[in-house]
C-alpha cells in the first residue's frame, strides 16, 4: 500500500479547499495534496452554486453587511465571524477572484460590475456570472492552482477515516497527549486499496450533507463525509440542527430538485399560489418575497400544507431578458416544457445548506490539534440559525484563506511513516450490494424528510432517532462485512450525519431560524 507524506492534506476541492491550497502554495517549498472523491475535479457544491457571491456593493459598508448577516442568522450568528467575512471577504473577491483568477463576473453595458440583490440583503451586493457563478469561480481557481507545481490534486480518492493519535498510534504513551490529527486513510477508488496520507496539517473541506434528505439541491457527494469522520475522531460538532431549506427548487416528480436561484426573486420574481395569490406579505410584511430563506421556506410549506397544493409558483414574467440573465434555469425549464418567462415555474422547498458543523475558531482550527475545517462542513458561527443568501462562497473563500495562513505560521510537520500502522479492514469480502445501499439510503432520506424536515416535534424526532439508530447498527454490520468502496463509505457517513442532525434537533426545544419546532 502506498504511503504519501505531505505538509498539508486538504480533503475537498471546492472554493474553501482551493482557497486554502492557494494561500499555502505561495511557499514553493511547501507540499500540498488536495484529494477529491469525484472523478472530475471541478465537481462539487461550488460548481452548482447559481446565484453569486456576496461582497460590498455601491454605497455599501462592512457594517451594513454584518447587520444583514446577523439579522438573517436569527440571533445566533457570531458577530466576530461576520466582521471577519465582511472585512476580509471583499478584498479576497477583488484580489484573488477578480484580479488573479480572472473570474468573468457580469458587468453593466458601461463596463462596471453588476450587483444584484437577494433575500434578506438590504442592498444589491451580489456578484454573479449569469446563473453559473460557482462553475465560473471553481473553473478559474483550478486553472490558477495548476500553475503551482507544489500542489498535487488526486481524484477518485475517498477519505475513509482521519488518522489520529492516540487512537492510531503505535506508541501507547501517546494516550497522555492531546488528540492530534496526522492525516487520513484514503481509498483509491480505482484499485480498492486504502493508503496512508500522512500530513502535518489536515484540512476538511468536504462540503455539506443535503443528500441525507429525500429532496435536496445538493450534488451526490454531499453525504456528510467530513462531519462524520470528524465526529468519529472526537471533534466538537455544534448547531447541527440548523439545516437550511432553500425555498425554491423546481418541482419535478421523483426527480432531483433543480435549484431556482434566489437571485430570480432578487431580480423581480414573485411567489404565487396555484390560484394566483401573492402570499409572502402575509408572512413577512417588511420583506415580502425577499424575506430570509427560513421564513420563505416555511411560508411555502404552510401554504402547501393548509391548502393541499403540490407546489407553489414563481412568476418570472416581470424579469427583463430572463433567458440572458438566467440561461441555465431558462434551458432547464424549457427542456421540461415550462415556457418561461411566460409561464410560472412550479417550486417547492428542499434541503440546501448545513449552517452548523465542525466547530472552528477564527482560523479554521477544530478541537483536534492540526485538524482544520473550512466551508460548509465547518461551523464558524457566521450563519447562526439561518444563512444569508450568497454568503456560503464568501465564507469558504475567507476561512479557507485564513486556515492556510494559520497553517503557514505554525508549519506542523508530518510524523514518520513508522509511527502509523497500515489500514486494516475486518474483511475483504464480497462487493457491497448496490440494491442494499440504495434501499438504506432511501430509508435515511425519507426518515429525515418526514421527521427531521422543515417542521419538527418531539414525537417525529424520537421516531427518527429510533429508526436511524437501528439502521446505523445494520449499516455498521454491512460495512464490516463488505469490501470497501466509495458508495459504502458514503452510506456509513450518511447515516452517522443523519443521527447527528436528528439528535441535535431533539435536544434543542427552541424554534429558531431553520430549526422549527411545532411543539416549542
Amino acid at each position: 500500500m502506498t504511503v504519501v507524506s505531505t505538509d498539508v492534506l486538504i480533503v475537498g476541492a471546492g472554493i474553501a479547499g482551493l482557497s486554502c491550497a492557494l494561500r499555502l502554495a505561495r511557499d514553493r517549498e511547501r507540499h500540498v495534496v488536495v484529494i477529491t472523491r469525484a472523478g472530475d475535479p471541478l465537481e462539487g457544491a461550488t460548481r452548482h452554486a447559481q446565484g453569486g457571491i456576496a461582497t460590498l456593493g455601491p454605497g455599501d459598508s462592512p457594517e451594513q453587511l454584518v447587520a444583514d448577516i446577523l439579522r438573517a442568522g436569527a440571533g445566533l450568528s457570531l458577530r466576530r465571524a461576520a466582521e471577519i467575512v465582511a472585512t476580509e471577504g471583499p478584498e479576497l473577491v477583488r484580489d484573488l477572484l477578480l484580479e488573479e483568477a480572472g473570474v468573468p463576473f457580469d458587468r453593466t453595458p458601461e463596463g462596471d460590475l453588476h450587483y444584484t440583490r437577494e433575500g434578506a440583503h438590504s442592498t444589491p451586493r451580489i456578484l454573479h456570472v449569469g446563473d453559473q457563478t460557482g462553475a465560473a469561480i471553481i473553473g478559474a481557481l483550478h486553472s490558477l492552482i495548476e500553475k503551482f507545481s507544489n500542489v498535487e490534486l488526486v481524484t477518485r480518492a475517498t477519505a475513509v477515516d482521519l488518522i489520529t493519535f492516540p487512537h492510531h498510534a503505535r506508541d501507547p504513551l501517546k494516550v497522555y497527549e492531546p488528540v492530534t490529527c496526522h492525516g487520513a486513510y484514503v481509498l483509491d477508488q480505482g484499485t480498492g486499496e486504502v493508503h496512508r496520507y500522512i500530513a502535518g496539517a489536515t484540512v476538511l473541506a468536504t462540503g455539506g450533507l443535503g443528500r441525507i434528505y429525500r429532496y435536496t439541491t445538493n450534488p451526490p457527494g454531499a453525504r456528510g463525509d467530513g462531519l462524520a469522520m470528524a465526529h468519529r475522531a472526537g471533534a466538537r460538532v455544534i448547531n447541527a440542527e440548523y439545516v437550511q431549506f432553500h425555498p425554491t427548487t423546481l418541482a419535478i416528480p421523483e426527480g432531483d430538485n433543480f435549484l431556482i436561484s434566489e437571485a430570480v426573486r432578487g431580480e423581480g420574481g414573485r411567489l404565487l399560489t396555484p390560484d394566483g395569490r401573492q402570499f409572502m406579505r402575509d408572512y413577512a410584511p417588511e420583506w415580502g418575497d425577499l424575506a430570509p430563506r427560513d421564513v420563505v421556506a416555511r411560508a411555502i410549506h404552510r401554504e402547501m400544507t393548509l391548502h393541499g397544493y403540490p407546489y407553489v409558483f414563481l412568476d418570472v414574467s416581470g424579469i427583463d431578458n430572463f433567458a440572458g440573465r438566467f440561461p441555465t434555469i431558462f434551458r432547464k425549464c424549457r427542456e421540461l416544457g415550462i415556457q418561461v418567462p411566460e409561464e410560472p415555474i412550479p417550486v417547492v422547498p428542499a434541503a440546501h445548506y448545513a449552517c452548523g458543523g465542525i466547530w472552528t475558531d477564527d482560523w479554521g482550527r477544530t478541537t483536534l490539534r492540526n485538524l482544520y475545517a473550512v466551508g460548509e462542513v465547518a461551523c464558524t458561527g457566521l450563519h447562526g440559525a439561518n444563512r444569508l443568501a450568497s454568503t456560503s462562497l464568501l465564507e469558504g473563500l475567507v476561512f479557507g484563506d485564513r486556515a492556510g495562513r494559520s497553517i503557514a505560521r505554525e508549519s506542523p510537520r508530518p510524523v514518520p511513516e513508522r509511527e502509523i500502522p497500515p489500514w486494516e479492514h475486518p474483511t475483504d469480502g464480497a462487493p457491497a450490494d448496490p440494491a442494499l445501499i440504495h434501499r438504506d439510503w432511501r430509508s435515511i432520506q425519507y426518515t429525515m424528510w418526514y421527521y427531521v424536515g422543515l417542521s419538527r416535534d418531539a414525537h417525529r424526532l424520537a421516531r427518527a432517532i429510533r429508526d436511524l439508530r437501528h439502521l446505523w447498527e445494520d449499516i455498521v454490520d454491512f460495512y464490516r462485512r463488505a469490501r470497501l468502496d466509495d458508495s459504502l463509505l458514503g452510506l456509513r457517513n450518511g447515516v452517522q450525519a443523519a443521527l447527528i442532525v436528528a439528535e441535535a434537533a431533539w435536544h434543542n426545544r427552541e424554534s429558531r431560524g431553520a430549526h422549527f419546532r411545532e411543539d416549542a
